[in-house]
């Protein structure tokens, strides 16, 4: 029969997936199996067509193998649409850097990644950085980690400060925008500008989610036409209500779920 084994089409006699296994892989390898996109131990009967991913613990794949293993994984439909996107992230705090991350690791193919502050102290209480990243530049120091996530992806930066007047030219050639502030003026200019100059981008924007308060209250609404706004939109921080990991953690992937969601070309919540 004919498989997809690793990406790659084989004919194969194998009926079951152990027999395949010890076909392809060497007796002493530890290997992860991926079977139809679901990860399994099982000796599962084989049919024609179907997609294995036999993953070597502990080994860097190659290029075309970690593609093979994200297609195994999210159905070739999701990821030929997810290697092909582009997206722009605004703000490298605890929205910006964990929606960056779960990008990454979803396949996004073009991540743009725009702030002008360093990573420092009080950042580690909920942003995706290590102490060994302090004193760097944001953009720095995510493009690190992402590459350690996924060195295959493109990654471009900006280290500057969003204005009115630069809105447009850094973020106006992408189709997907995510607006991830932590302070409300910064994400009025944005949202503003993009509204009003470029209102053919899909814009996702973030508001309310300081403290610990319920993540339940924490939801996506469309405000209009590509216009999307994640939070309760209500629980600012304040003296006695901080940022916290788990909130922020929480809509931040409301948000990056939001953005898969439209790169599939889905524009409902």
């Amino acid at each position: 029969m004919n498989l997809y084994i690793n990406g790659k089409g084989r004919a194969t006699d194998c009926c079951t997936l152990h027999s395949l296994r010890k076909e392809i892989c060497s007796e002493d390898s530890s290997i992860v199996m991926i079977y139809n996109g679901f990860q399994t131990e099982n000796d599962v009967q084989l049919c024609e067509d179907d997609n294995i991913s036999f993953i070597e613990k502990g080994v860097m794949p190659s290029e075309d193998e970690l593609e093979a293993l994200m297609v195994s994984r999210h159905t070739p439909y999701v990821h030929e649409k997810v290697k092909k996107a582009r997206v722009a992230i605004a703000g490298l705090g605890g929205l910006g850097s964990n929606i960056a991350v779960a990008l990454a690791r979803t396949g996004v193919g073009h991540l743009h990644l725009v702030d002008f502050d360093i990573v420092e102290p009080s950042n580690l209480n909920r942003q995706a950085y290590k102490i060994s990243h302090l004193g760097m530049k944001k953009t720095e120091a995510l493009k690190l980690e992402l590459k350690d996530i996924n060195p295959y992806i493109k990654i471009t930066t900006d280290d500057i400060k969003v204005t009115e007047e630069n809105a447009v030219s850094l973020f106006g050639n992408y189709p997907i925008v995510c607006e991830a502030f932590d302070r409300p003026e910064y994400k009025a200019i944005l949202v503003n500008t993009l509204l009003e100059q470029k209102p053919e981008i899909k814009l996702v924007a973030a508001s309310g989610l300081a403290g610990y308060e319920s993540s339940n209250i924490i939801t996506t609404r469309k405000v209009f036409k590509n216009f999307y706004l994640c939070g309760d939109r209500e629980t600012g921080a304040e003296p006695g209500r901080g940022l916290m990991a788990p909130r922020v953690s929480i809509c931040a992937g409301h948000q990056a779920n939001m953005i898969l969601r439209l790169i599939l070309g889905i524009e409902d919540v």
